[in-house]
């Protein structure tokens, strides 16, 4: 027999009955019942119920362990009674009647319990990975995470993607988020950097002709933490394309991400499901319109509508003076809120006020009666034509976000999922995707005073160079494109601008001469001057993937040792100072102020 295991916890049933097994793992939880102690014991695969009696040598070992001790049990299966058959394990219908135990590992007194589904401090959780992540759900997301980037794999090989490596020691970057920098001890006073993406990488492999590139690529940017975001490093499942259209990509990616979520959706019984290909596609001002942002849940119904026009002249002379100045105001349904109190209503104002906002009208309706003071003032008719445009209800109330186009639009789409919430109008069963499109390649920077690039600047304008020489910038679109599901974004992408005199026309508009981009993106422009061909790509994030299709609100919950929202490792407490040995062969002297080194 095996030295450790005969059989894994997961593993036997009633085939076995009878038969002298060995297994291993830790003891997950123990139940004295006076003179026969009951053990269930832990592995990667399973739990199996341990039984020792006063005729079983290995009890007063057993008693004496604490639980999450390692031991090895020789024992002899046996089944159990009709009446103590657990259904809800595979071991369900047997027990081990332990005639021999070897203690491989003593546990010590635990600082958090493995056993169980109670909530404790992250900072415990994290000091403490190894033991949180012996806890049932977590384990659970860890695996699914390994299976969907099997999954992810192998669709994108199907698809006829080759898997390429990509340097992790790279150049710094003047565009993005911040660098994670690494000392060089053989070039004094120069640094790496860690790649924020593998963006210029992918982008020369389709230079030198690798036709369909992808990576489960690792990523850093020196960022602050948030939900759906870690701090410090990520992954992403990297792609590129050759000779390709917008469409072409769309049409290569969405089979793959349909396909994960299909095979993930029923993932511990959620029997969720996925939206059809192909994905819905929106323009980017559309969102902004309907939506209030550009990541729109598309699971919740409720639109939101410029209604600005009804307030021209209007007697309620707050919206009409707001429109007058040439600001908006947005309108969110509030369906069948005629039962609801003015409480709900006044709530929701206090809510807008409390996330900086100076407050969110509102009109109630019950049964085509109007309430409120915007609805008195305005008047029934004028109320009624535009509930009737809005298509809303006798008894859907409104919501108004007014003022300045974008923050009356940021208003409009916090409120939207506020309300979409409030009302529990969102499907938590339903995965919803849809690309975001058509985002304009240029925006006015107003604390700079000067045009800048909006989303990518390295991405293809619509129209080419035509379009940079004879129209607004400001006017000008260009070939980028996010997917979303469930409203989190899982990538941006683009057609990338491959063309040398293009991309410096797109950089001389932002304010960069020709100098500065042959200085700043020389491997990348150098490169474009032999022959490059049109190309594209995107990035959807994995975590991201993972944390949705393990109904996770926290990204934290699908890495296995992230760090906590500060970027601290707070197992291998790192980040560390490093000894003045190590300084000095980087050519690094601290600033005065800094701590010393240990």
């Amino acid at each position: 027999m095996h030295a450790y295991r005969s059989h894994t916890c997961g593993q036997l049933t009633a085939a076995q009955v009878g038969e002298t097994v060995r297994l291993s793992g830790w003891i997950h939880r123990k139940r004295d019942h006076g003179g026969v102690l009951f053990v269930d014991l832990r592995d990667h695969y399973g739990v199996t119920q341990i039984v020792a009696d006063s005729d079983s040598p290995a009890l007063p070992v057993l008693e004496g362990l604490r639980v999450e001790s390692v031991v090895t049990i020789d024992g002899v299966v046996k089944a159990r009674s009709d009446a103590t058959v657990n259904p809800n394990l595979s071991t369900g219908e047997i027990e081990v009647f332990a005639k021999g135990v070897t203690v491989q590992s003593a546990a010590q007194e635990l600082p958090m319990p493995v056993f169980g589904d109670a909530e404790y401090p992250e900072e415990i959780r994290l000091r403490n990975r190894f033991l949180d992540l012996r806890r049932e759900g977590l384990h659970a997301n860890i695996m699914l995470r390994s299976h969907v980037i099997a999954s992810l794999r192998r669709r994108m090989i199907d698809q006829g993607f080759t898997e390429f490596q990509t340097p992790i020691l790279t150049a710094s970057s003047p565009e993005g988020a911040r660098d994670y920098l690494v000392a060089s001890r053989v070039h004094p006073g120069k640094f790496y950097a860690l790649p924020q993406a593998p963006q210029m990488f992918k982008q020369l492999l389709m230079v030198a002709g690798f036709d369909r590139y992808f990576q489960i690529a690792p990523c850093f940017r020196d960022e602050d933490a948030r939900a759906d975001r870690s701090p410090g490093e990520f992954y992403q499942l990297d792609f590129e394309m050759s000779y390709v259209t917008q469409d072409d990509v769309f049409a290569a990616i969405e089979p793959v991400l349909h396909g994960v979520f299909e095979e993930f959706a029923d993932w511990q019984g959620k029997g969720r499901t996925v939206s059809p290909l192909p994905f819905k596609r929106i323009p980017y001002r559309e969102s902004m319109l309907k939506y209030g942002n550009d990541k729109p849940d598309l699971r919740n119904p409720i639109l939101i509508s410029d209604v600005s026009k009804h307030f021209e002249g209007s007697g309620f002379g707050r919206f009409a003076s707001i429109v007058e100045a040439g600001d908006v105001v947005r309108a969110i349904p509030a369906p069948g809120t005629a039962e609801k109190s003015r409480k709900f209503f006044d709530d929701m104002n206090a809510w807008a006020q409390g996330e900086g906002f100076a407050g969110l009208g509102y009109a109630t309706r019950k049964g085509g009666e109007w309430g409120g003071p915007i609805a008195k003032n305005h008047g029934e008719d004028k109320m009624s034509a535009l509930a009737d445009e809005l298509g809303l209800g006798p008894d859907d109330g409104i919501f108004f976000a007014a003022g300045k186009e974008a923050q009356a639009a940021k208003l409009a789409g916090l409120a939207r999922t506020r309300v979409g919430e409030q009302l529990e109008l969102i499907d938590k069963n339903r995965f919803e995707f849809c690309w975001i499109v058509d985002f304009p390649m240029f925006e006015y920077d107003e604390d700079a005073k000067k045009i800048d690039f909006s989303h990518n600047p390295f991405s293809m304008p619509q129209g080419e160079l035509e379009a940079l020489e004879t129209k607004d910038p400001l006017d000008i679109l260009a070939w980028q494109y996010d997917i979303v599901c469930n409203g989190i974004e899982l990538s941006s992408g683009a057609i990338r601008n491959h063309r040398p005199e293009i991309m410096y026309k797109a950089f001389e508009i932002a304010g960069y001469t020709q100098e500065q981009v042959d200085s700043n993106f020389a491997g990348m422009i150098n490169a474009f001057k032999f022959g490059a061909p049109p190309h594209g790509g995107s990035a959807p994030g994995v975590d991201r993937i993972v944390m949705l299709l393990a109904d996770q609100p926290n990204i934290r919950e699908v890495i296995v040792f992230p760090m906590n929202q500060k970027a601290e490792d707070l197992m291998m407490q790192a980040p560390s100072f490093v000894s003045e040995k190590q300084l000095k062969e980087l050519h690094i002297r601290l600033a005065p102020g800094v701590a010393p080194t240990e």
